[in-house]
């Protein structure tokens, strides 16, 4: 006995007959996008669809005075165009200068583990003294998060969160106040 896969079109719902009709899909950008490019499959024909039905856009981030994060516009790069009046933009493309890698751009990219959103989120880097007593000082709150995202919690009783968070000092607050309960 044989199985056979049946694959629908992710846009339309319609029936994919042929795996040579199946069209994968990524979209990097969408306004109801989260948190990164997602995948979906469609028929070829309606990704030819979306192809003839593109628009020619400039993509451009924006650094204003101020601001550490750039802004990212797309626009139609007719009226991009139209905003070169000193020479065409063929030109001022060909002669500008190619985009700077400033130091801040590479670690932009890198979450900041010593930071109340990020800090006891598992990772296999070093945990630094400021993650430490970000922990330290806000368990409560980073446990909440973390169990909200679906991640493991600390637990001032496994010695390896302990260890890795120094939070001896409060793993040790728990047995002070339950001895002097017993005396």
């Amino acid at each position: 006995m044989g199985q056979k896969t049946v694959r629908f079109s992710d846009l339309t719902g319609q029936l994919i007959m042929q795996d040579d009709a199946l069209a994968r899909i990524v979209i990097h950008e969408h306004p109801d996008l989260g948190d990164g490019p997602v995948e979906i499959e469609a028929m070829a024909d309606e990704a030819k669809a979306i192809e003839h039905g593109a628009l020619p856009v400039a993509i451009v981030d924006l650094y204003f005075p101020g601001s550490d994060e750039p802004s990212r516009v797309a626009m139609a790069a007719e009226e991009f165009n139209k905003l070169c009046t000193e020479r065409p933009v063929s030109e001022l493309l060909a002669s500008a200068s190619p985009a700077r890698r400033a130091g801040k751009a590479a670690s932009r990219d890198r979450i900041d583990y010593a930071s109340l959103e990020h800090a006891g989120t598992p990772h296999k880097g070093k945990t630094t003294d400021a993650e430490k007593r970000l922990v330290s000082e806000n368990l409560d709150v980073i446990n909440e998060r973390l169990a909200a995202q679906g991640l493991r919690t600390i637990s001032l009783s496994d010695p390896e969160h302990v260890e890795r968070y120094g939070l001896e000092q409060l793993a040790a607050e728990p047995l002070v106040a339950e001895q002097a309960v017993k005396a």
